[in-house]
Formats: C-alpha cells, sequence, structure tokens
C-alpha cells in the first residue's frame, strides 16, 4: 500500500530526509518513531502530498504522490498533531460535510457514514453545535471522523494522542486497533512507546533523516535483549540510557 524509495526532502538546502526506503502491506499498522526534527511529519505530509520530494519516489495505494496526487488525496485519511484543520464557527456537521463534498461523496452516503462515526465516537449529541465551543478531546474526535469519512484504505496519523486526556487518548487507541482489524493501513508517529508497543506490527525508527531500524517489534526485543522500547530507541540513537 506504501512504498518509499530513496526519498529525500530538503529545506534551504538543509537535507530533512536523506534516501529513505521502505515499504507498509495493506492491514499493517506501523510506528514510526523519533525525536523532534528526525523527520516524521516531513514524511507524513509527503506521502500526504502536501509536500513534493527533493528526490526518490513515493506510492500510496499504487499511486504515485507527485504525478496523481488527487487518486492519493481519495485513498488516505490524515490527521496532523495539534491541527484539527476545522472551522470554529461552523457546527461538527457542518465541517463534517463539507470534506464530504470535497470527495464528491453522494448526501445519503455521508450522511449514514457520518451517523456511523459520531455513534463510534460518541458525539451524536453534539453535532449540531459549533466547535469553537468543543474541548480538545472533542475536537480531535470530530477530527479523526472527518478524516475517515470517505472510508480510506490508507490513514497517517501525526501524534493523534497528544494533549488528550486518559479517556480520549484511550479512544483513539482503541480506534487504531479498530482500523487494524479492518485491514486498513496504518502509519503514526508517537512519543508514547506503551502505545506503539501495544498496537504496532512494525516500527521504523527515523534519527537525523536516516533509518535506524525497520522491522518487527519482536525481532527488535530479541536483538538487543530487552522488551524495553525507550531504552532501544534511546540506545540506538545515542542518547543517555
Amino acid at each position: 500500500m506504501i512504498k518509499v524509495d530513496n526519498l529525500e526532502k530538503s529545506f534551504k538546502k538543509k537535507d530533512v530526509l536523506k534516501k529513505i526506503s521502505f515499504e507498509v502491506g495493506k492491514g499493517e499498522v506501523v510506528g514510526l518513531l523519533g525525536e523532534n526534527g528526525a523527520g516524521k511529519t516531513t514524511l507524513l505530509r509527503l506521502l500526504s502530498t502536501l509536500l513534493t520530494p527533493s528526490g526518490g519516489n513515493l506510492r500510496v495505494a499504487g499511486f504515485d504522490t507527485v504525478k496523481q496526487q488527487e487518486q492519493v488525496r481519495k485513498s488516505i485519511g490524515v490527521l496532523f498533531g495539534g491541527e484539527t484543520g476545522l472551522y470554529q464557527r461552523l457546527t461538527a456537521r457542518e465541517n463534517i460535510y463539507y470534506f464530504g463534498r470535497l470527495y464528491k461523496m453522494p448526501a445519503d452516503q455521508m450522511e449514514a457514514r457520518l451517523m456511523e462515526l459520531a455513534r463510534y465516537f460518541s458525539f451524536e449529541s453534539f453535532l449540531d453545535r459549533k466547535v469553537g465551543e468543543f474541548s480538545r478531546g472533542m475536537l480531535q474526535k470530530v477530527a479523526i471522523a472527518r478524516s475517515l469519512l470517505h472510508n480510506p484504505e490508507v490513514i497517517l496519523l501525526d501524534e493523534p494522542t497528544t494533549g488528550l486526556d486518559v479517556t480520549s487518548a484511550h479512544g483513539v487507541r482503541k480506534l487504531i486497533f479498530d482500523l487494524k482489524e479492518q485491514g486498513k493501513t496504518v502509519i503514526f508517529s508517537s512519543h508514547i512507546m506503551e502505545e506503539v508497543e501495544r498496537l504496532c506490527d512494525r516500527v521504523v525508527m527515523l534519527h537525523n533523516g536516516v533509518i535506524l531500524y525497520d522491522g518487527g517489534l519482536q525481532n527488535l526485543f530479541e536483538k538487543e535483549g530487552t522488551n524495553d522500547l525507550e531504552r532501544i530507541f534511546m540506545s540506538r540513537i545515542g542518547g543517555v540510557v
């Protein structure tokens, strides 16, 4: 579903990603690990067509992210941490309908999907309230529902539990597990090692724009002789253990 081949990205002569390559298959959940500035958000923005590569190739759901941007966008759902992208003066329903129309969804299909997601995220009673009145957790729920409205095959989540309370964060983790059960392909970045361990089939560790590790967690634990993912990560990036 996702193929990254010798991907490069530079900003003002600074190399943010340096010829990285990896693949993600259908139904896989992959955790993207790396300290701030490692290139995680840049990679997700490249996958979502918001940025253009400086070199190499990217394919999502079989489509080239540069030459077939519209097809890529129809295939993905995206949420960037701290950026709900919701219009504060519109209601939850109006926000979600707006994006549904951008995807040219039929009205009856959009309504049925909206109600399905509203029930899942427990915000039916908030549908016709302006989102400017919502808590951080409720905003996140609406933003995720908007991202999933068109039932995409590939979901990109950038630190989706950042700033959420315990209940809301638990809901996001449950969502990722359910998406996995549905056979969706998910890449999510996180600084919370526990949620990565619980949810991911594989991890991709980034440091200074290069991949330090790409593989299964169990294989990593056996190789390192410990199940402490945070300790392994710190050791790999040369931090204090």
